[in-house]
């Protein structure tokens, strides 16, 4: 920025009539009457006190001056207008008078001494003092003498602005340019005063006015008044007068360039103290092993290692060594970057320049080994610096600890953390918080509680303390349990921040309750805190999970009439959550809006969209959305594929997922186990295990290993084909591939063997089922209740009903109509009729099959009631 120069008009008293140059010379006095000394002229010792600018000029004595003011001798005697002894002296007056002696400084300031002490005569910043000043510059021996009377008179105050003080030298020296040479120097001198009694806006007044004036400021003088200025803290009055001073072209050095990139580092500017280097070194100004440091500095600080490096370069080919500082730099900032290859080579070149390796590049390297895994090397640089004598602070302790926490060495972290207490060193609550997140992500909850408890009863604990337990609790779904550490936090005074908030909203929105949810959503507010964009997030998810649609769209408008703005992963969430309640068409029209309004879709976008349109058996507009999505410039992922592919094979269209299936592989993607998963699961629902095996061995030598799905899919298959043999073996390789079997497992197998008779084998396999913890459902009582009528079991399968009874589970019609069927065969006709009426007791309703049985005892039994729907 341009600093403005304000331009102050010459003081009335300044503007004294003068006489031509020549009225002023020797020539108008007598030859005979000419100024001779009778007296060594004053020393500077007299005048002036160079190391104590402070101290007065001591005068010349009122008596010897009176004494010889009437001697023909004496210098003062004769001038251009003999002086009386009641006259009054005017400026106009003392100006001639020191003209006529500009050659003889020691005069002239005796006689401006003499002068100031007369009544009337105008002290301080005069046209007198100005000329004065000239004079004495123009003697090498005399600036000095010049420079303390400035000290003097600025320091006595009642001076005028340092802008008017300019002018006022400027105009003396434009009145008798005749009699002077031009020396800059009585300007420089004013500027130096000011900045060395600290009046920085009078010195950034004065170099403005003296380059109005074309005159040049000394460059060790204006990097005097930058350093002061970022001492000070003025750091945008620095810049402003930098960007003055380089805007009017006055010459600068690196020593200016190199304060400004200090004072940009001060203020944490890092970008724009490396752009000063940049600048200065594009226009040739001749740069320092000092510039060059400071500029690795601020480049290690943003982090960029590629460019530190390129620097040190630079600077070793200069023939400069760089300081250990400077190393220290580069090799943090390549640890920063996780370039660890680098930051060891730095770390030999800093040994082989003669550099110690300090604590600091220690601590950074053992980081460094955490971050890229492998912590065994960092603790062996631990040891290897006790060994050398290098004695480990706090932050190389917290380095550590963090690190054994974040690799799951617990036992390693609780050491090292015991032997920083033995150290004299307290642990913060930063190393105890990592600890806690240490024990918590290994699923240590006891270590973290006690961990936790003993930072509570030392009152270290802090709200990230408690948010760490609460978090994890909540992620656990042990809510009882987080909200014990939430009461725990408020009365031991801790307030909750926005994130404590969130974290247990999270936990209630994950459970369904959303009353307690939205009751801690509405305690923030009179505690001081407000909600953002996450915890809007959160509770319109929870909303749409429940399965409330209307409420979680109701806080999307809440939270933009409230002036967040919703990120891409509250839209997403949104969009998802439309589509997860069945209203694809609603998302879809909601993602046109909002791409109008500059919205960018993501392929997660588009993917819940197909999917919803998926699920609810509109493959036309799923593909209809892929087109868009292709056509909008977004790649399909695996996801895309996957989706599309289960929506053909849900509609059974083969040909269709085999061949979106070839077009994932074109564009290079591999199929992953949901793809294959789908095909297989079509195959065997078209009952063609052939193309369902090949699959599935396919499956097997991508690498993939198939999950339970896949296996259902596969024993359902068979089972549709009568094929238990084949059932048992792929029941036999889950139990040895240690694949877990789940309820659709067990019911299918069940199912099947009931089917082919074999009793006691699928008795066995429901006790096994039992014994895992696995709770039949609806579905699993009917294919024992079907199968056993079959067999003509229809005790056992009445057994069936009462253990239904017992775990408070309603029968359906098909059971009651299938038990009424087995007693009609076996000529029950009582037992049937009381199970008819067992059903209207329950309030179930009858169907045309019931009647149909009551009427003329005849039921499809031989059919499977649940088939293929099992799994």
């Amino acid at each position: 920025m341009r600093i403005r120069l304000t331009s102050s008009p010459i003081s009335p008293w300044l503007n004294l009539s003068r006489k031509p140059c020549r009225s002023l010379c020797s020539s108008s006095i007598p030859q005979s009457q000419g100024l001779i000394f009778t007296q060594n002229p004053t020393s500077d010792s007299q005048l002036s006190n160079t190391k104590n600018p402070s101290l007065p000029v001591k005068p010349t004595s009122d008596t010897e001056f009176s004494s010889k003011t009437t001697h023909p001798t004496h210098p003062y005697y004769y001038s251009s207008k003999p002086i009386l002894q009641d006259t009054v002296l005017t400026q106009t007056h003392v100006m001639e008078v020191l003209l006529s002696h500009k050659n003889d400084p020691d005069s002239a300031l005796k006689y401006y001494k003499w002068a100031e002490k007369q009544p009337g005569f105008v002290r301080g910043i005069a046209g007198s003092f100005c000329v004065l000043l000239h004079i004495l510059v123009s003697s090498p021996n005399h600036r000095g003498i010049a420079r303390s009377l400035l000290n003097q008179c600025i320091l006595g105050g009642s001076v005028p602005a340092a802008n008017v003080l300019v002018d006022h030298l400027v105009e003396k020296f434009k009145g008798f340019e005749s009699l002077f040479e031009f020396d800059s120097r009585v300007f420089n001198y004013l500027l130096n005063t000011y900045v060395r009694l600290h009046l920085y806006d009078d010195a950034i007044l004065c170099i403005n006015r003296m380059i109005h004036c074309d005159i040049t400021p000394w460059v060790a003088f204006v990097n005097m008044l930058l350093t002061a200025l970022v001492r000070k803290n003025m750091i945008n009055e620095a810049r402003d007068l930098y960007d003055f001073i380089v805007s009017e072209g006055i010459h600068h050095d690196c020593i200016t360039v190199h304060v400004m990139m200090r004072a940009c580092l001060k203020e944490g500017k890092v970008e724009e103290a490396e752009g000063f280097f940049r600048e200065a070194k594009a226009g040739g100004i001749k740069l320092d092993a000092a510039m060059y440091s400071t500029a690795i500095q601020a480049v290690c600080k943003i982090p960029n290692a590629n460019s530190a490096c390129e620097l040190l370069n630079e600077m070793k080919k200069m023939g400069w060594v760089p300081s250990e500082g400077t190393f220290t730099s580069v090799i943090t900032a390549c640890v920063k970057q996780r370039q660890m290859v680098e930051a060891l080579r730095l770390k030999d070149e800093m040994v082989s320049s003669g550099h110690l390796m300090n604590l600091v590049v220690a601590t950074s390297l053992m980081k460094g080994y955490y971050l890229q895994g492998d912590l065994s090397r960092g603790l062996d640089l631990f040891d290897k610096i006790v060994e050398d004598g290098l004695t480990p602070n706090k932050v190389t302790y917290s380095v550590l600890i963090e690190g054994c926490c974040r690799n799951g060495a617990m036992q390693k972290a609780c050491e090292l953390y015991a032997q920083m207490k033995c150290a004299d060193i307290q642990p913060s609550v930063y190393n105890v918080n990592s600890i806690i997140r240490g024990y918590l992500n290994v699923g240590l909850w006891e270590g973290a509680s006690k961990q936790f408890d003993e930072a509570v009863e030392h009152d270290i604990a802090n709200v990230f303390t408690y948010n760490n337990l609460i978090s994890w609790l909540c992620k656990e779904g042990r809510m009882d349990e987080a909200c014990s550490v939430w009461d725990k936090m408020v009365n031991k005074g801790v307030k909750p921040n926005v994130v404590s908030y969130n974290n247990l909203i999270l936990g209630h929105c994950k459970k369904s309750d959303m009353d307690l949810a939205l009751n801690l959503f509405s305690d923030m507010l009179p505690r001081g805190l407000r909600a953002n964009v996450v915890t809007y997030s959160i509770l319109i998810d929870g909303y749409f999970r429940k399965g409330e649609p209307e409420r979680a769209l109701e806080l999307f408008d809440q939270m933009e009439g409230v002036g967040i703005t919703p990120t891409d992963i509250t839209l997403n969430t949104v969009i998802n959550g439309l589509c997860k309640v069945g209203r694809t068409y609603d998302a879809r029209s909601m993602l046109k809006k909002l791409v109008e309004n500059g919205f960018v879709p993501i392929c997660m976008t588009y993917n819940c969209i197909i999917d919803g349109f998926v699920k609810e058996g509109t493959i036309n507009s799923a593909l209809a959305v892929y087109r868009e999505m292709c056509e909008s410039g977004v790649y399909p992922s695996v996801v895309t594929y996957t989706s599309l592919i289960d929506g053909f094979c849900k509609s059974n269209n083969l040909d269709l997922a085999l061949k979106m299936r070839n077009e994932m592989r074109n564009k290079g993607l591999e199929s992953d186990v949901t793809a294959y998963s789908a095909l297989i699961d079509g195959f065997c629902k078209r009952r063609d295990m052939e193309s369902a095996l090949e699959l599935f061995d396919e499956l097997l030598q991508v690498g993939l290993s198939p999950n339970t799905v896949v296996y259902n899919s596969m024993i359902s298959g068979f089972r549709n084909l009568n094929n238990m043999e084949a059932v048992l073996a792929l029941h036999t390789k889950m139990i040895q591939e240690e694949i877990p079997l789940d309820l659709a497992t067990y019911t299918t197998i069940i199912d099947g063997l009931l089917k082919e008779g074999k009793i006691l084998l699928a008795s066995d396999l429901y006790t096994e089922m039992l014994s895992k913890g696995i709770v039949p459902d609806a579905i699993t009582y009917t294919v024992l209740v079907h199968g056993l009528c079959n067999k003509g079991q229809v005790e056992n399968a009445r057994k069936v009903l009462k253990e239904m009874d017992g775990k408070n589970m309603v029968p359906s019609v098909l059971i009651y109509n299938t038990l009424i069927a087995g007693y009609f065969r076996e000529g029950n006709l009582q037992e049937a009729f009381r199970l008819h009426d067992e059903m209207l007791d329950r309030g179930l309703v009858p169907d045309d099959t019931t009647y149909d049985i009551l009427v003329s005892g005849k039921f499809m039994g031989n059919k499977s009631p649940v088939g293929a729907s099992c799994v």
